[in-house]
């Protein structure tokens, strides 16, 4: 599996939440709504979720293994420092 896209769609400096992007695979599968969030370690990605009717959230689209999650952080996080450089 290959990352062939990354675009990151908003980035903002209020809140936790930096930035909201979009992951295309194999130029056949795109994920959209990741978050980049600012947490008590640093930055860390969290993958689109759906709020259950008990107030849970639930992972939509997830990685399976932290190999694959370190990869995909690992892009975006390439990405979102280009995207922050650029727009100083």
């Amino acid at each position: 599996m290959n990352i062939t896209d990354i675009r990151i769609r908003k980035i903002t400096d209020d809140g936790k939440m930096k930035a909201i992007v979009s992951v295309t695979f194999n130029n056949a599968l795109v994920v959209h709504d990741i978050k980049i969030i600012e947490g008590q370690n640093g930055l860390f990605i969290a993958m689109p979720s759906r709020k259950m009717p008990d107030g849970e959230f639930k992972d939509i689209a997830h990685p399976i293994n932290a190999e694959t999650r370190n990869d995909i952080q690992e892009a975006i996080f390439k990405e979102y420092e280009k995207a922050l450089a650029e727009n100083n």
